[in-house]
């Protein structure tokens, strides 16, 4: 299959600065609706990846994303998540980004071109085969991270990548790639918007469905969530008196007494 970059392609809309605030909003939302849709369609794709990540999760295994720009900064978002929202260890999902964690806010120069130190910053995490790395690049194309999964493959590490062009450099490189085709962004090249969304939504996935699967989640509740502010607390709280019927006031010592909510219900009911 040759390899077209459809991220890049020109958009299907003309003369975006003579667009009114409402036709530009109104397009712009056109667009988004197609990605659910193309995530649908690598659904299959993204199962072999999250029961892979379990697997190695279980066996005491860490998940690695590494990306550059957009595709790294998402990255760091879901594996920053992951402590608060699952009560995980801060070192079981890592974000990587080219250029270090001054990426994060600004652009690096040339930093994603770098075929060689996306594996120096993995060796800064003692990345083994125990653990799994998915690559991140909406292009597909990204030296930093290509450079990153080849050196994994030699290690005997597991690959993925998640990409939203079809048959990429980085898809062929990774063991396990996921291919959300989007097509041309709303503003051409633009790949934070359509592919952006899609990228994140494809992590939603992958970190949701393997905290599940690893039994981070009671019902549909994220009891082993950290208590880390008010807000949380309270929910903390009603998550107690919904499980096992107390009051309020009830829940809230039981919540201060045991630390968190799986620890309440749990010593409640025994």
């Amino acid at each position: 299959m040759t390899f077209i970059k459809t991220t890049e392609q020109s958009s299907k809309y003309q003369h975006l600065e003579q667009m009114s605030v409402q036709e530009l909003l109104f397009n712009i939302n056109k667009e988004d609706q197609t990605v659910a849709v193309a995530v649908q369609q690598a659904l299959p794709q993204i199962e072999i990846v999250v029961t892979e990540v379990v697997k190695k999760l279980k066996l005491g295994g860490r998940l690695f994303y590494i990306g550059a720009g957009t595709s790294g900064r998402l990255g760091i978002v879901d594996a920053s998540e992951c402590p608060p929202t699952f009560g995980v260890a801060f070192d079981l999902v890592n974000g990587i980004i080219a250029g270090g964690d001054q990426a994060i806010r600004r652009a690096v120069e040339n930093a994603e071109d770098n075929t060689t130190q996306a594996w120096l910053d993995l060796q800064q995490h003692h990345i083994n085969k125990n653990d799994v790395v998915i690559g991140i690049a909406a292009s597909g194309t990204t030296p930093y991270v290509i450079g990153g999964l080849s050196k994994c493959n030699e290690n005997n590490i597991l690959t993925a990548s998640i990409t939203c062009n079809a048959a990429s450099p980085i898809s062929i490189t990774s063991k396990l790639p996921i291919e959300v085709v989007v097509g041309p962004e709303f503003v051409t090249g633009s790949s934070r918007m359509k592919a952006g969304t899609a990228q994140k939504l494809v992590l939603n996935m992958i970190s949701t469905a393997t905290m599940i699967q690893l039994g981070k989640v009671k019902g549909n509740k994220m009891v082993d969530m950290q208590l880390s502010n008010d807000k949380l607390v309270d929910r903390g709280i009603k998550m107690i008196q919904l499980e096992i019927e107390v009051s309020y006031q009830q829940a809230a010592e039981l919540l201060k007494k045991y630390g968190s909510v799986r620890k309440a219900i749990d010593n409640y009911k025994n």
